[in-house]
């Protein structure tokens, strides 16, 4: 056979095949509308005036709290937590932030920007603390909790 007969076999195929498929399915309702008291603006605007920034924390997950893992989840109501600092960061709307966290009253902390939970492992049996500052772009603390838990004895490492 020829090429070009080849070819016309192909589309021939190909044609056949499209006119013969199904119809697609129908696609999903639009989601339900959300009250107007219950949804907040879309960050990809500047907004006028924010309420002031606050932090969430979660008490340990117990389950691996025995096995010797803190866990522990946390949010921002009113900042979003991103990796961004300095100075100039401060005029970003909607109000952008990070977390500090100390351990046990340590005289040193770190900063974490990732919004992931934080995990923390090896802390020895017995009761321990972790305060979480919810900083602007230029770590000034804008609120803080301090979460108190006992790491158990366990057997076993993770």
């Amino acid at each position: 056979m020829p090429v070009l007969g080849k070819l016309a076999l192909i589309a021939a195929v190909l044609t056949a095949a499209a006119c013969s498929a199904p119809p697609p399915a129908p696609s999903a309702p639009p989601p339900a509308a959300v009250a107007a008291s219950d949804w907040s603006p879309a960050p990809v605007v500047p907004l006028p005036s924010q309420p002031p920034p606050s932090l969430v924390v979660d008490a340990p997950l117990p389950d691996q709290l025995a096995m010797g893992l803190v866990v522990l989840r946390y949010r921002a109501e009113n900042l979003r937590i991103v990796p961004v600092y300095g100075p100039a960061a401060l005029d970003v709307s909607p109000r952008i932030g990070h977390i500090h966290v100390t351990v046990d009253d340590a005289a040193w902390h770190w900063a974490d920007g990732s919004g992931e939970p934080l995990i923390i492992q090896s802390l020895p049996p017995g009761p321990h603390k972790v305060w979480i500052g919810l900083a602007d772009p230029t770590h000034k603390i804008l609120d803080q909790k301090t979460v108190n838990f006992v790491v158990p004895v366990h057997n076993g490492h993770h």
